[in-house]
C-alpha cells in the first residue's frame, strides 16, 4: 500500500500539464514553444462522479487499469484459500475408496477362434459395408460372453462403436452396463467424447445403471478432450445420483478444476478427500503442484511438499518435474536447487524434462555457478540429452554470459545425428555473441544461417539488430532488417523497441533516417510519433494523445521499453523538458508503477526498470519534488536511496556506472552503499543542503 501511495503523491501531477510553468528541475530550455488547443486546458482523466467520496486508494488507481487495454496479460489463479476440515464434526464422504470390482464374465473355450475373428474385423475396411459383410463369417453364436469378448478385443474405436451397434439391433440378450464400459472405453482413446456422451444419455434413458466405471470413462475422455466443463457436469451428475467416484476418478476431477481456474474448489475436494480416508496418489500431489506453480503461490508449492510427507507420500519423478516447474514460474531457484538434490538423494535419475527445467530455472536466475555445475554434473554422469534441453541449455548460456560452454554445446548439436542446430539454437549464440559485442561472430552465424538452410526468426533478428546498432553498423543493420522480411519474419513490438533504441543512439541524422526506414516498415505510427517530438512547433495535447494510442496498441511487455527509448531519443537531441514530459505521460498510464517508495525513514527512486536516459530524467523530476517539498517546508525522512541493480549478467549495460556518471556531474550527495550494489544513498543532512543550492541558482 506504500509504493502504491508514494507513487501517486511523489509524482506531484496535481498541476494541468498544459501548464508550461510546471517546473522540471535542472532542464529548463528557453526556446522550446508550446501550443495550446483551443480547448480548455487538458486535465488528467479523472473517474466518472460517484454518490460516496471515494476512498485515497480508489483515487490513487494507476490509470493503465482503466484506460489502457491490456493486450497479452494473462489470467492468473486466484490464490486458493484453505478450507479446513473439523476433525471432530468430519463431513459425509467424498469418494469410494475402492476401485469398483469389474463384471466377471465365464471363461471361454473358444477365446484364441473369436480373437482371431475380432482382428480379422480389425484389419477389414473402415466402412460399415466391408465391416456388416466380415460379420457374416462370425464363427460362434454371438452369445453374450462370445459378443462382450469380440467387443473387447476389437482395436479401432469405429469398428467397436458398429460392433456395439450391430449387437443392439440383434437383440439377442439384454444389454448391460459392461457392454456400454468397453464400448466407452475404446471411444475414449478415439477422443470422441460427443459418442460417450450420447450413448451415457441412451443409458439414462434406457434405465440400464452407469456405475462407477462409467462416470470415470465420461470424465476422463471429457478431460482428454479439454471439455473441462463437461467433466464438471456429469462429476456432479454423479454426486446426484448417490455415487461415489473412486481414487483414479476424484484426481482426475482435481485436474478438471485446476485447469479450469477454480483452485478453492480443489482445495475443498482435496482437504475433503483426505479427511475421508484418502490417501493421494502422486499423480494427485502432481496437479495442486501445477495449479500453485501456474499461480506463483510459493506457500501453495511448500503445502504440498508438506502434505506429501506428512502423508508418507514419495514423489515419482512425474512429481518432481513438476514441483520443478512449479517453482520456476514462482521465482523460487534456492527451493527448486534443494528439492533436485532431493531427487537425486531418493536415487531417481532425471530425464529430460527434469533438466530442462532446472536450466531455465538456473537460466532466468542467472546463477551462473550453479549453471555450470549442473552441465558438469551432466556430462560427468551421462545424463540423457534431447533436442529441447539442447536449446534449453544453450538459452541458459546465453542468459547468463556462458560463451565457451554455449560454442561446445552447439558443436556438440552439430556432431549429433538426431540434435542438429535448428532456428532457436542460432538465435542463442546470435544472443550471446550480441550480447558480447562480438559483432564478426553474429554475423558469421548469419551466414551460416543462410548456407545450410536455418530460417532466421524475430528473436533472432532482433538479436543481430541490437548487436549492429552498438557497434555502429547501420549499413549491416538495415541489410540484416531487410533479409528478414524478406524471409518473412512480421516484426514485433520487441523488434521495434530495439530499432528505437539504436535511433537514440545514431550520432549523424542519415543514420538516424536509415534505422527509421526500417522501422517505418515496420511500425509508421511510431516513426510519426519519434518526428512529432522533434519538431520545432511542440503541442502537448497532440503528444499525449498520439503516445496514449501508440502504448494502446502494444504489447503490455513493450510498452514500457518503448517509452524508455523515447526518453532517451530526447534526450540524446538534448530535449529534456520533452523527456519529462515522456517520463510524466508514462507514469500517468502506468509504465512505471514502482518508481517511487516511502517509509517513514526512507523515501527512494527505483529506476532498475528504466533505460540510461529514462533513469537520468526520473532522478532530475525527483529531486524537482523534493526540491518543492523543501521549499513548502513538509517534513522528509532521514535517509534517501536509488536503487539501480548491480547488473547480474556478463554482459549487462551498466545502469549503475552511468547513473553514478550523472549524480557526479550534478554533484549530487548520493554515494555508493557499502552494503548493496547498485544502491546510492544520501542522508537528509547532505541533501537538503544541496537541493536548497540549487533552488537559489
Amino acid at each position: 500500500m506504500a509504493a502504491s501511495l508514494s507513487t501517486g503523491l511523489d509524482v506531484h501531477f496535481a498541476i494541468p500539464q498544459s501548464d508550461t510553468k510546471r517546473p522540471i528541475f535542472f532542464t529548463r530550455r528557453k526556446f522550446t514553444i508550446y501550443c495550446n488547443s483551443s480547448k480548455s486546458s487538458t486535465k488528467p482523466p479523472q473517474n466518472p462522479p460517484v454518490k460516496r467520496t471515494p476512498s485515497l486508494s480508489e483515487q490513487l488507481q494507476p490509470l493503465s487499469t482503466t484506460t489502457l487495454p491490456k493486450k497479452d496479460q494473462a489470467g492468473l489463479l486466484s490464490k486458493p484459500k484453505s478450507t479446513w476440515v473439523n476433525p471432530t464434526k468430519p463431513k459425509r464422504s467424498v469418494l469410494s475408496l475402492q476401485r469398483q470390482t469389474r463384471s466377471p464374465y465365464a471363461y471361454n473355450p473358444k477365446v484364441r477362434e473369436l480373437k482371431l475373428f475380432a482382428n480379422k474385423l480389425s484389419d477389414c475396411d473402415n466402412s460399415e459395408e466391408a465391416f456388416l459383410s466380415g460379420l457374416e463369417e462370425i464363427p460362434l453364436e454371438p452369445t453374450r460372453e462370445n459378443a462382450l469378448l469380440i467387443l473387447n478385443s476389437l482395436k479401432p474405436w469405429q469398428k467397436t462403436h458398429l460392433f456395439f451397434n450391430w449387437i443392439k439391433t440383434k437383440n439377442l440378450f439384454p444389454m448391460e452396463t459392461i457392454f456400454y464400459n468397453v464400448t466407452m472405453k475404446s471411444l475414449r482413446f478415439g477422443r470422441q467424447f460427443e459418442l460417450i456422451e450420447e450413448l451415457a444419455n441412451e443409458m439414462v434413458s434406457n434405465e440400464i445403471p452407469l456405475d462407477n466405471i462409467t462416470y470415470s470413462t465420461i470424465i476422463t475422455c471429457a478431460k482428454r478432450c479439454n471439455l473441462f466443463d463437461k467433466a464438471v457436469e456429469w462429476f456432479e451428475r454423479m454426486y446426484k445420483t448417490g455415487l461415489m467416484p473412486d481414487e483414479v476418478t476424484y484426481s482426475a476431477v482435481l485436474d478438471v478444476y485446476a485447469k479450469l481456474g477454480k483452485a478453492e474448489e480443489v482445495v475443498s475436494l482435496y482437504e475433503r478427500g483426505v479427511a475421508s480416508g484418502w490417501k493421494p496418489d502422486p499423480i494427485a500431489f502432481s496437479v495442486l503442484a501445477k495449479m500453485y506453480g501456474e499461480a506463483g503461490d510459493y506457500d501453495g508449492i511448500r503445502y504440498v511438499l508438506q502434505e506429501m510427507k506428512s502423508l508418507g507420500v514419495r514423489p515419482n519423478l512425474v512429481v518432481y518435474n513438476t514441483l520443478l516447474e512449479a517453482m520456476g514460474k514462482a521465482g523460487k531457484p534456492g527451493l527448486a536447487r534443494s528439492l533436485f538434490q532431493e531427487l537425486l538423494e531418493s536415487g531417481l535419475t532425471p530425464n529430460e524434462k527434469t533438466l530442462t527445467s532446472l536450466a531455465k530455472i538456473y537460466g532466468k536466475a542467472r546463477w551462473a555457478k550453479d549453471a555450470l555445475e549442473l552441465w558438469e554434473e551432466m556430462k560427468s554422469k551421462n545424463w540423457p540429452m534431447d533436442f529441447i534441453l539442447y536449446n534449453t541449455l544453450l538459452t541458459m548460456c546465453a542468459d547468463i554470459g556462458l560463451v565457451e560452454e554455449a560454442e561446445q554445446l552447439f558443436m556438440d548439436m552439430k556432431k549429433s545425428q538426431h540434435c542438429r542446430p535448428d532456428s532457436w539454437s542460432y538465435t542463442a549464440m546470435l544472443k550471446i555473441y550480441g550480447s558480447g559485442g562480438n559483432v564478426g561472430k553474429a554475423m558469421e552465424f548469419f551466414e551460416e544461417m543462410s548456407e545450410v538452410g536455418v530460417e532466421l526468426n524475430v528473436m533472432g533478428t532482433t538479436c543481430l539488430i541490437q548487436c549492429l546498432g552498438k557497434a555502429g553498423r547501420i549499413n549491416e543493420l538495415v541489410k540484416v532488417f531487410s533479409v528478414s522480411v524478406e524471409q518473412g519474419i512480421k516484426p514485433d513490438d520487441r523488434l521495434c523497441g530495439c530499432l528505437l533504441s539504436v535511433v537514440s543512439r545514431c550520432e549523424s541524422r542519415a543514420d538516424v533516417d536509415k534505422v527509421l526506414a526500417c522501422l517505418h516498415r515496420a511500425n509508421p505510427r511510431l516513426v510519426g510519433f519519434v518526428k512529432l517530438i522533434e519538431e520545432e512547433v511542440y503541442c502537448l495535447d497532440t503528444v499525449k494523445e498520439e503516445f496514449k494510442g501508440i502504448i494502446s496498441d502494444t504489447k503490455d511487455d513493450a510498452r514500457r521499453p518503448f517509452c524508455n527509448c523515447l526518453i532517451d531519443i530526447c534526450r540524446s537531441k538534448n530535449l529534456n523538458e520533452r523527456a519529462h514530459d515522456l517520463l510524466y505521460l508514462g507514469t500517468l498510464y502506468g509504465l512505471y508503477p514502482g518508481l517511487h517508495n516511502k517509509t517513514a525513514d526512507e523515501w527512494s527512486l527505483d529506476v532498475r526498470s528504466l533505460s540510461v536516459g529514462a533513469a537520468q530524467t526520473a532522478l532530475e523530476e525527483w529531486m524537482g519534488t523534493l526540491a518543492n517539498t523543501i521549499k513548502h517546508e513538509e517534513a522528509l525522512p532521514l535517509l534517501f536511496s536509488a536503487q539501480t541493480g548491480a547488473g547480474t549478467h556478463k554482459f549487462s549495460q551498466g545502469l549503475s556506472n552511468s547513473f553514478a556518471s550523472h549524480l557526479k556531474k550534478l554533484a549530487a550527495p548520493f554515494r555508493q552503499s557499502e552494503e548493496k550494489a547498485g544502491c546510492f544513498v544520501a542522508k537528509k543532512e547532505d541533501l537538503v543542503p544541496w537541493l536548497q543550492s540549487r533552488l537559489q541558482t
